[in-house]
């Protein structure tokens, strides 16, 4: 009975070894924004909900639109996170956003806001908060605003020093 249960233990660790050596399968949402953020242009990855009131603050007229509309050499992504199955749409036609070609609407697939079960990092990074706002240019995070909403005067001033090259690259 005592080799049984050794056996049976020594055949539960090496499973559990074989499976931690296994990686996890790559996110095919976060594949994909890891794409666009992996081109030479400047683009903002952006996090949201649509429940969250800092969220809704930046959809004022002046707010995203205005921004995605005088940067079209921007590419701007947005991740509908924590979302609770509400789908951000309707609050987005109601901003004039969605038909801006720079811009990109996705849905992650994990709608929970709960914190042991929600998307807590993308792209390597912890994700905290929402909003977040994060900017690439070729591959390289240049700029993270990780805590609350973004005032665009500083968000184009990160966009235009993101332009150009750094001189310690």
């Amino acid at each position: 009975m005592k080799r049984l249960a050794v056996l049976l233990l020594l055949a539960t660790a090496t499973l559990l070894r074989a499976a931690e050596a296994v990686p996890a399968a790559p996110d095919p949402l976060e594949a994909q924004v890891a794409a666009l953020v992996a081109g030479p242009q400047v683009t903002i990855v952006h996090f949201w909900a649509p429940w969250c009131p800092n969220c809704r603050a930046e959809l004022l007229p002046d707010g995203w639109k205005t921004f995605t509309e005088a940067n079209p050499d921007v590419k701007v992504v947005f991740i509908n996170i924590w979302h609770k199955g509400q789908d951000p749409a309707s609050r987005l036609k109601a901003a004039g956003l969605g038909a801006q070609p720079n811009l990109l609407l996705l849905n992650h697939p994990n709608p929970s806001r709960l914190e042991e079960k929600r998307l807590n990092s993308f792209l390597g990074q912890p994700l905290t908060w929402i909003p977040t706002t994060w900017v690439y240019r070729a591959g390289k995070l240049r700029v993270a605003f990780n805590y609350g909403e973004i005032r665009f005067p500083v968000l184009q001033q990160m966009v235009d020093d993101a332009r150009h090259d750094w001189d310690h690259e």
